[in-house]
């Protein structure tokens, strides 16, 4: 990478970029409890290919830097459920050893695998996530289900398996369980923001050390694969963003919202293909 190959206006572009997918990530997070992962993949992607990062290593860093940029972002946003009583700590309880299996074996795999295998499994995850806000998301389970918790458990190890090759929190997973079973949706988000704090934890960290110790990453302003430089422009614009999302989702009609975010997330996963084409 050369910096100097960036001139002053391809910075600033860069720079504004990644601020307005930060405060859209945010507030999208705490709004819609999917983590903000979904949208700061793409943009990381993006940001990192402009900054000439080797091919090879960019959608391993976007992944990497997504999870370390979640790891606040989901505590403010948890944080800001909690004062509504929208945790279900016995969920989370449930979820979390379960999720942290899940991270160990996606490390392995997203660690192995090819930057256009990562972009086409996130174009059809984006893919599929904007179907179900489009179309199920209000019409999911309006009675809670007793749910088993081996059931529980395999669901929280898939959970934890896909966030890593993804970069995303365990909204995108957890909120459209959770309401199957009957949960509201405000409890679904407020938890699963909530379970994204273990996701993200042990998804950065694991990133980070299989950069340093079996990748031997040495890309500048990086540990592994998470770039601190994208970590530092993230992470006080989503801080800011996440509780006013947070505040909004107990205040709003989210009908109307789902379909607009189901419809862009469309647009994202149509963009992640064309990449992938061109690979």
């Amino acid at each position: 990478i050369n910096l100097t190959t960036l001139d002053f206006n391809q910075i600033v572009t860069l720079l504004l970029v990644l601020s307005v997918a930060a405060s859209l990530s945010g507030f999208i997070a705490g709004l819609l409890g999917v983590g903000g992962g979904i949208i700061m993949v793409p943009a990381l992607y993006y940001a990192f290919g402009k900054l000439g990062y080797e091919e090879d290593l960019i959608m391993h860093m976007a992944i990497g830097t997504s999870l370390a940029i979640i790891i606040p972002t989901s505590i403010v946003s948890a944080l800001s459920h909690m004062k509504y009583k929208a945790v279900d700590f016995n969920l989370v309880k449930t979820f979390g050893v379960s999720v942290v299996i899940g991270i160990l074996i996606g490390t392995i795999v997203a660690t192995n695998s090819k930057t256009p295998q990562l972009l086409l499994m996130f174009s059809f995850f984006a893919f599929c996530v904007g179907v179900f806000f489009i179309f199920f998301r209000d019409k999911a389970g309006s009675k809670k289900k007793k749910v088993p918790n081996v059931f529980k458990n395999l669901y929280g190890i898939f959970m934890g398996f896909m966030s890593v090759p993804l970069g995303i929190g365990a909204g995108s997973l957890g909120v459209p369980f959770l309401k199957t079973i009957g949960y509201s949706i405000n409890v679904a988000i407020g938890t699963s923001a909530t379970i994204g704090i273990v996701n993200a934890v042990c998804g950065a960290i694991s990133m980070a050390l299989s950069g340093i110790i079996f990748f031997n990453v040495s890309a500048p302003f990086s540990v592994g694969f998470i770039n601190i430089a994208g970590f530092l422009v993230f992470v006080p614009i989503t801080m800011i963003f996440a509780p006013i999302g947070a505040k909004i989702t107990h205040s709003i009609n989210k009908n109307l919202l789902s379909k607009i975010f189901g419809l862009f997330l469309m647009v994202i996963s149509i963009r992640a293909f064309i990449e992938y084409l061109k690979f």
